[in-house]
Protein backbone atom coordinates (compact mmCIF):
# COMPACT_ATOMS: atom_id res chain seq x y z
CA UNK A 1 0.00 0.00 0.00
CA UNK A 2 1.37 3.39 -1.04
CA UNK A 3 2.32 5.72 2.02
CA UNK A 4 0.66 9.20 1.82
CA UNK A 5 2.16 11.87 4.29
CA UNK A 6 -0.38 14.68 5.27
CA UNK A 7 1.22 18.09 5.80
CA UNK A 8 -0.55 21.73 6.29
CA UNK A 9 0.68 24.79 8.07
CA UNK A 10 0.79 26.62 11.61
CA UNK A 11 -2.14 28.54 10.33
CA UNK A 12 -4.22 25.57 10.72
CA UNK A 13 -4.15 25.88 14.57
CA UNK A 14 -3.97 22.19 15.07
CA UNK A 15 -2.76 21.19 18.84
CA UNK A 16 0.69 19.89 17.98
CA UNK A 17 -0.06 16.86 20.15
CA UNK A 18 -2.91 15.90 17.97
CA UNK A 19 -0.94 16.71 15.02
CA UNK A 20 1.71 14.67 16.00
CA UNK A 21 0.08 11.21 17.26
CA UNK A 22 -1.84 11.59 14.13
CA UNK A 23 1.02 11.86 11.90
CA UNK A 24 0.30 15.68 10.63
CA UNK A 25 3.42 17.04 9.51
CA UNK A 26 3.34 21.03 10.30
CA UNK A 27 5.06 23.72 8.45
CA UNK A 28 5.17 27.00 10.63
CA UNK A 29 4.66 30.29 9.49
CA UNK A 30 6.13 33.30 10.77
CA UNK A 31 5.08 35.81 13.04
CA UNK A 32 7.01 38.83 14.07
CA UNK A 33 6.49 41.53 17.02
CA UNK A 34 8.57 44.46 16.33
CA UNK A 35 11.91 43.67 15.39
CA UNK A 36 11.41 39.97 16.82
CA UNK A 37 10.12 37.01 14.43
CA UNK A 38 9.67 33.26 15.28
CA UNK A 39 8.63 30.46 13.73
CA UNK A 40 4.94 29.73 14.85
CA UNK A 41 4.45 26.78 17.11
CA UNK A 42 7.94 26.35 16.92
CA UNK A 43 10.16 29.41 18.61
CA UNK A 44 6.54 30.64 19.83
CA UNK A 45 3.54 28.56 21.35
CA UNK A 46 0.08 29.72 20.80
CA UNK A 47 -0.06 30.34 24.47
CA UNK A 48 2.94 32.53 24.27
CA UNK A 49 2.00 34.73 21.23
CA UNK A 50 -1.66 35.69 23.44
CA UNK A 51 0.61 36.39 26.41
CA UNK A 52 3.11 39.10 24.25
CA UNK A 53 -0.07 39.98 22.00
CA UNK A 54 -2.20 41.15 25.47
CA UNK A 55 1.09 42.62 26.61
CA UNK A 56 0.80 46.33 26.81
CA UNK A 57 2.15 48.55 24.48
CA UNK A 58 3.24 45.18 22.75
CA UNK A 59 3.38 45.76 18.50
CA UNK A 60 0.69 44.58 16.00
CA UNK A 61 2.37 41.28 14.84
CA UNK A 62 2.61 40.56 11.54
CA UNK A 63 2.23 37.19 10.31
CA UNK A 64 4.46 35.59 6.69
CA UNK A 65 4.44 32.67 4.95
CA UNK A 66 7.89 30.10 5.06
CA UNK A 67 9.81 30.10 2.43
CA UNK A 68 9.34 27.34 -0.32
CA UNK A 69 13.02 26.03 1.17
CA UNK A 70 11.24 25.79 4.26
CA UNK A 71 8.44 23.84 3.04
CA UNK A 72 10.64 21.61 0.63
CA UNK A 73 12.96 20.45 3.41
CA UNK A 74 9.69 18.75 5.17
CA UNK A 75 8.38 17.35 1.89
CA UNK A 76 11.92 15.93 1.69
CA UNK A 77 11.88 14.79 4.89
CA UNK A 78 8.76 12.44 4.91
CA UNK A 79 10.48 10.93 1.94
CA UNK A 80 13.42 10.17 3.35
CA UNK A 81 11.20 8.53 6.26
CA UNK A 82 9.45 6.25 4.06
CA UNK A 83 6.51 8.33 2.30
CA UNK A 84 5.69 7.56 -1.45
CA UNK A 85 3.21 10.59 -1.83
CA UNK A 86 2.37 13.59 -0.15
CA UNK A 87 -0.76 15.58 0.31
CA UNK A 88 -0.49 19.11 1.77
CA UNK A 89 -2.98 20.94 2.81
CA UNK A 90 -3.18 25.14 3.15
CA UNK A 91 -4.80 28.29 4.48
CA UNK A 92 -6.59 29.94 1.39
CA UNK A 93 -4.56 31.23 -1.45
CA UNK A 94 -6.68 34.35 -1.18
CA UNK A 95 -5.69 35.05 2.78
CA UNK A 96 -1.78 34.38 2.27
CA UNK A 97 1.08 33.58 0.24
CA UNK A 98 1.67 29.92 2.36
CA UNK A 99 0.19 27.85 -0.50
CA UNK A 100 2.38 29.39 -3.14
CA UNK A 101 5.27 28.65 -0.94
CA UNK A 102 3.91 25.16 -0.95
CA UNK A 103 3.75 24.91 -4.84
CA UNK A 104 6.88 26.24 -5.44
CA UNK A 105 8.60 24.06 -3.23
CA UNK A 106 5.95 20.78 -4.91
CA UNK A 107 7.51 22.29 -8.31
CA UNK A 108 11.24 21.91 -6.86
CA UNK A 109 10.65 18.36 -6.63
CA UNK A 110 9.76 17.08 -9.90
CA UNK A 111 10.37 13.46 -9.41
CA UNK A 112 7.86 13.16 -6.22
CA UNK A 113 4.31 12.82 -5.90
CA UNK A 114 3.44 15.75 -4.11
CA UNK A 115 -0.66 17.66 -4.25
CA UNK A 116 -1.16 20.75 -2.61
CA UNK A 117 -4.76 21.72 -1.61
CA UNK A 118 -6.36 24.88 -0.78
CA UNK A 119 -8.39 24.44 1.87
CA UNK A 120 -10.32 27.80 1.11
CA UNK A 121 -10.28 28.68 4.77
CA UNK A 122 -7.94 29.27 7.93
CA UNK A 123 -7.83 27.84 11.25
CA UNK A 124 -9.33 24.04 11.80
CA UNK A 125 -10.77 24.30 8.27
CA UNK A 126 -7.32 23.10 7.22
CA UNK A 127 -7.40 21.25 10.57
CA UNK A 128 -10.34 19.00 9.83
CA UNK A 129 -9.38 18.66 6.23
CA UNK A 130 -5.67 17.43 7.11
CA UNK A 131 -7.36 15.20 9.86
CA UNK A 132 -9.69 13.83 7.05
CA UNK A 133 -6.65 13.10 5.12
CA UNK A 134 -5.39 11.13 7.98
CA UNK A 135 -8.43 8.64 7.91
CA UNK A 136 -8.25 8.29 4.22
CA UNK A 137 -5.10 7.26 3.89
CA UNK A 138 -5.41 4.24 6.41
CA UNK A 139 -8.08 3.25 4.30
CA UNK A 140 -5.72 2.79 1.66
CA UNK A 141 -6.86 5.91 -0.51
CA UNK A 142 -4.67 7.28 -3.05
CA UNK A 143 -2.89 10.82 -2.74
CA UNK A 144 -4.53 11.64 -5.84
CA UNK A 145 -8.05 10.27 -4.75
CA UNK A 146 -7.31 11.99 -1.38
CA UNK A 147 -6.83 15.31 -3.15
CA UNK A 148 -10.13 15.08 -4.67
CA UNK A 149 -12.23 14.10 -1.84
CA UNK A 150 -10.45 17.06 -0.29
CA UNK A 151 -10.66 19.58 -2.77
CA UNK A 152 -14.90 18.09 -3.34
CA UNK A 153 -15.35 18.73 0.32
CA UNK A 154 -13.33 22.16 1.39
CA UNK A 155 -16.30 24.34 -0.01
CA UNK A 156 -18.77 22.82 2.66
CA UNK A 157 -16.17 23.98 5.34
CA UNK A 158 -17.57 27.42 6.64
CA UNK A 159 -15.85 29.42 9.81
CA UNK A 160 -17.41 31.51 12.58
CA UNK A 161 -15.94 33.70 14.88
CA UNK A 162 -18.12 36.37 17.17
CA UNK A 163 -15.44 39.38 18.18
CA UNK A 164 -15.65 40.56 21.72
CA UNK A 165 -14.13 43.90 20.36
CA UNK A 166 -13.45 46.03 17.49
CA UNK A 167 -10.05 46.96 18.42
CA UNK A 168 -8.17 44.54 16.80
CA UNK A 169 -9.63 45.00 13.45
CA UNK A 170 -8.52 48.75 14.03
CA UNK A 171 -5.27 48.03 14.97
CA UNK A 172 -4.60 45.89 11.77
CA UNK A 173 -6.27 48.06 9.51
CA UNK A 174 -9.49 46.41 8.66
CA UNK A 175 -11.44 49.55 9.87
CA UNK A 176 -11.33 52.94 11.03
CA UNK A 177 -10.55 54.56 14.63
CA UNK A 178 -14.01 56.13 13.91
CA UNK A 179 -15.53 52.88 12.96
CA UNK A 180 -14.29 51.22 15.68
CA UNK A 181 -15.51 54.03 18.47
CA UNK A 182 -19.05 53.81 17.24
CA UNK A 183 -19.32 50.07 17.11
CA UNK A 184 -17.74 50.68 21.02
CA UNK A 185 -20.29 52.63 21.84
CA UNK A 186 -22.94 50.55 20.27
CA UNK A 187 -21.92 47.37 21.70
CA UNK A 188 -21.73 46.19 18.50
CA UNK A 189 -20.87 42.42 18.49
CA UNK A 190 -19.69 41.65 15.04
CA UNK A 191 -19.49 37.72 13.78
CA UNK A 192 -17.17 36.83 11.13
CA UNK A 193 -17.63 33.96 8.07
CA UNK A 194 -15.00 33.06 6.46
CA UNK A 195 -16.04 30.74 3.76
CA UNK A 196 -14.97 29.52 -0.01
CA UNK A 197 -11.85 31.66 0.70
CA UNK A 198 -13.57 35.16 1.59
CA UNK A 199 -14.19 36.86 5.14
CA UNK A 200 -17.51 38.40 5.80
CA UNK A 201 -18.76 39.98 7.77
CA UNK A 202 -22.05 37.31 9.02
CA UNK A 203 -24.01 40.10 10.57
CA UNK A 204 -23.79 42.60 13.41
CA UNK A 205 -25.56 42.61 16.85
CA UNK A 206 -25.59 44.45 19.84
CA UNK A 207 -24.58 42.97 23.17
CA UNK A 208 -22.48 39.74 23.94
CA UNK A 209 -25.26 37.29 24.85
CA UNK A 210 -27.25 38.27 21.44
CA UNK A 211 -24.03 37.42 19.70
CA UNK A 212 -23.53 34.26 21.31
CA UNK A 213 -27.23 33.34 20.65
CA UNK A 214 -26.95 34.33 16.75
CA UNK A 215 -23.69 32.60 16.28
CA UNK A 216 -25.31 29.47 17.82
CA UNK A 217 -28.02 29.88 15.12
CA UNK A 218 -25.22 30.31 12.74
CA UNK A 219 -23.48 27.28 13.30
CA UNK A 220 -26.41 24.81 13.36
CA UNK A 221 -28.12 26.47 10.11
CA UNK A 222 -27.69 23.08 8.11
CA UNK A 223 -26.75 19.14 9.29
CA UNK A 224 -23.43 19.69 10.43
CA UNK A 225 -20.87 16.05 9.57
CA UNK A 226 -17.67 17.60 11.85
CA UNK A 227 -17.05 20.39 13.85
CA UNK A 228 -14.04 22.20 15.84
CA UNK A 229 -14.87 24.62 18.52
CA UNK A 230 -12.33 27.93 18.22
CA UNK A 231 -11.37 30.50 20.98
CA UNK A 232 -8.93 33.49 21.23
CA UNK A 233 -7.95 32.60 25.34
CA UNK A 234 -11.98 32.85 26.35
CA UNK A 235 -12.53 31.79 29.81
CA UNK A 236 -15.49 30.51 28.58
CA UNK A 237 -14.83 28.28 26.19
CA UNK A 238 -15.91 24.90 27.22
CA UNK A 239 -18.97 26.30 28.34
CA UNK A 240 -19.37 27.60 24.70
CA UNK A 241 -18.82 24.21 23.59
CA UNK A 242 -21.26 22.12 25.19
CA UNK A 243 -23.91 25.15 24.16
CA UNK A 244 -23.48 24.22 20.44
CA UNK A 245 -22.95 20.36 21.34
CA UNK A 246 -26.61 20.76 23.27
CA UNK A 247 -28.07 22.40 20.00
CA UNK A 248 -26.61 20.20 17.36
CA UNK A 249 -29.13 18.06 15.97
CA UNK A 250 -26.44 15.79 14.80
CA UNK A 251 -25.59 14.15 18.51
CA UNK A 252 -21.89 14.57 18.00
CA UNK A 253 -19.79 12.82 20.05
CA UNK A 254 -17.95 15.33 22.25
CA UNK A 255 -14.34 13.32 21.92
CA UNK A 256 -15.02 14.24 18.18
CA UNK A 257 -15.31 17.80 18.84
CA UNK A 258 -11.79 19.52 19.41
CA UNK A 259 -11.20 22.73 21.09
CA UNK A 260 -8.27 25.02 19.13
CA UNK A 261 -6.81 28.00 20.10
CA UNK A 262 -6.64 30.15 17.30
CA UNK A 263 -2.67 31.19 16.34
CA UNK A 264 -0.98 34.21 15.25
CA UNK A 265 -2.28 34.01 11.60
CA UNK A 266 -5.90 34.94 12.52
CA UNK A 267 -5.80 35.53 16.16
CA UNK A 268 -4.20 39.27 15.88
CA UNK A 269 -7.81 40.10 13.73
CA UNK A 270 -9.93 38.66 16.46
CA UNK A 271 -8.65 40.12 19.64
CA UNK A 272 -8.46 38.05 22.73
CA UNK A 273 -11.95 36.58 24.26
CA UNK A 274 -13.82 35.25 21.32
CA UNK A 275 -15.61 32.10 20.24
CA UNK A 276 -16.37 30.29 16.92
CA UNK A 277 -16.43 27.25 15.46
CA UNK A 278 -15.10 25.64 11.90
CA UNK A 279 -18.12 23.30 10.58
CA UNK A 280 -18.03 21.13 8.27
CA UNK A 281 -21.65 20.46 6.76
CA UNK A 282 -22.47 17.95 5.40
CA UNK A 283 -22.74 17.58 1.48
Amino acid sequence: MTRVAIFTDSASDLDPGIAAERGIGIVPLMVTFGRDSYKAGVELSTEAFWERMVAPDAPFPTTAASSPGVFKDAYEGAFAGGADAIVSIHVAGTLSGTIKSAQIARDMLPDREIHVVDSLGASMAEGILAMMGVELAAEGYSATRITEVLEARAPDMVMYVALETLEYLRKGGRISGAQAAIGTLLSVKPIIVVKHGVVETGDRVRTRAKARERLLEMICERPVERLAILNTVSPDVEAFREQVLARVPEHLDPDDVPIALVGPSVGPHLGPGCVGAVVLYRA
